[in-house]
């Protein structure tokens, strides 16, 4: 638990928002002793917060049943947070979705349970007003591997993708073959590929409108992933993660400059 705290608190002190889920077990709204102690985790924090709470389900079974059964699972989630949480944080919402916002294509019991799920998202709003423009991590390409550290972030200049799709823009493919060879001659580097979406700061994540799932910046980052394997590179040694909109390098985006700006993957080193 100590450690779900801490990341919690780095993530609150960076970015506008994060996002943690509850699971649940089909056809069931009742909490299990693991969620218990992740919601006693939230309701630790001490930041003046806000939690927005989303309830989902599979397609298994009736429409109509799913969705009372994702409303059962929010207001569950609520409930127990109520009598948890300090005055310091609001609830502001507590919906249930019922199987609108599918993540995955349900295709085995391993993605359908990934759909039996609450979302919690835990905001600190950008201020009115408020604008950010950052300097983009140094370039993977221009860093010699010996002056890497394990947990060093690099951008990939160049790799961005179309709105809404986890398809790059043509100019990244060259960045990409230059990835793939710098893995190819430095077999025991190992890498996660972090995604980012623009624009969208009602949700977490966005709709990968391909997929017709609801996390597009996990796709874009799995698509460089599945595209360095099919090139050579062992699975075993890239991980993709998906990071909504948590960290813009420019918001509000008003160009379309800006908005592809945000549309990027970034890479961290996890292995040496």
């Amino acid at each position: 638990m100590k450690y779900f705290l801490l990341f919690l608190f780095i993530s609150l002190g960076l970015n506008a928002q994060t996002l943690t889920s509850i699971y649940f077990t089909n056809n069931s709204s009742e909490l299990n002793k693991e969620s218990k102690i992740k919601l006693d985790s939230l309701a630790q924090l001490k930041s003046k917060l806000t939690f927005r709470i989303f309830g989902n389900a599979n397609p298994l079974g009736n429409e109509t049943l799913n969705k009372k059964l994702s409303e059962n699972r929010a207001k569950n989630v609520t409930d127990y947070l109520k009598h948890k949480i300090g005055g310091n944080i609001n609830l502001a919402s507590s919906v249930g979705l019922g199987i609108t916002k599918q993540i995955n294509d349900n295709s085995s019991e391993n993605l359908l349970a990934k759909n039996r799920r609450v979302d919690i998202f835990i905001e600190k709003f950008f201020d009115k007003g408020e604008k950010i423009s950052r300097s983009e991590y140094p370039s993977f390409f221009d860093v010699k591997i010996a002056q890497m550290k394990v947990k060093d972030t690099f951008s990939l200049p160049n790799v961005n993708f179309i709105g809404g799709r986890h398809a790059w823009l043509s100019k990244g493919t060259p960045k990409l073959f230059m990835l793939f060879e710098i893995l190819k001659k430095n077999p025991t580097l190992e890498v996660e590929l972090q995604g980012h979406i623009c624009c969208d700061y009602e949700n977490f994540d966005g709709e990968d409108l391909d997929l017709k799932t609801f996390n597009l910046s996990f796709t874009r980052a799995n698509a460089i992933r599945n595209f360095l394997i099919k090139m050579g590179i062992e699975p075993n040694r890239i991980k993709a993660e998906g990071l909504g909109h948590l960290n813009p390098v420019v918001y509000p985006e008003i160009t379309e400059e800006d908005m592809s700006k945000n549309r990027r993957v970034e890479i961290v080193v996890t292995k040496k």
